[in-house]
């Protein structure tokens, strides 16, 4: 899984007014938490920030704070501001190299169907699935080929088997299928 690095201010905990007052000199508001730390309050510039949650891949983010500390996290949950999409507040989730980490990874799909060859229509339900691995066996992304998908057939996360990777998803999320088209319909009446 790809690294970033991130580098921020220890704050001190206040009033809303405080972090407005953050957000007027372009820093967000972090929070950072996990097992064995205690909560750490930084703020992030709001442009670095860009590089974690303008990208539709999961991250490991790599925080060094200006008291010399660094932590290896990962995105937990970011808070937008409803006119102006900025980010208002971020969390971040402590992981270790010896527990595992569930985080949604993106699916990318590979190949060309037979279906769809035959005049049906790929159908895409879920992009991401949540995935539990250690962080050294996270994937960039989950390939699926779809070369053998027949017309009215799916593929779904219970179907999919990664190495050292175990799929939370519920198994009955579709991921694709190839529907019927009303020209797939006719070549086969013919």
């Amino acid at each position: 899984m790809k690294h970033i690095e991130l580098k921020g201010q220890l704050r001190q905990a206040g009033a809303k007014a405080v972090a407005k007052a953050l957000r007027k000199q372009g820093l967000v508001p972090c929070n950072l938490y996990g097992a064995g730390i205690e909560n750490v309050l930084f703020t992030v510039d709001a442009k670095d920030l860009k590089n974690v949650t303008n990208t539709p891949f999961t991250q490991i983010v790599d925080i060094t704070l200006d008291n010399g500390q660094s932590y290896s996290t990962v995105l937990h949950e970011c808070q937008w501001h409803p006119v102006t999409d900025e980010a208002v507040h971020m969390d971040f989730l402590a992981i270790s190299d010896s527990k595992p980490v569930t985080v949604s990874v993106p699916v990318k799909l590979v190949g060309h169907s037979e279906g769809v060859k035959l005049g049906g229509k790929l159908a895409i339900s879920a992009r991401k699935l949540k995935v539990s691995a250690l962080p050294a066996n996270l994937p960039d992304e989950l390939v699926v080929d779809i070369t053998t998908l027949q017309i009215g057939k799916q593929i779904s996360a219970g179907d999919l088997n990664f190495e050292n990777v175990n799929i939370v998803s519920p198994k009955a999320t579709i991921i694709c299928a190839v529907k019927a088209t009303r020209a797939s319909a006719a070549a086969a009446q013919e």
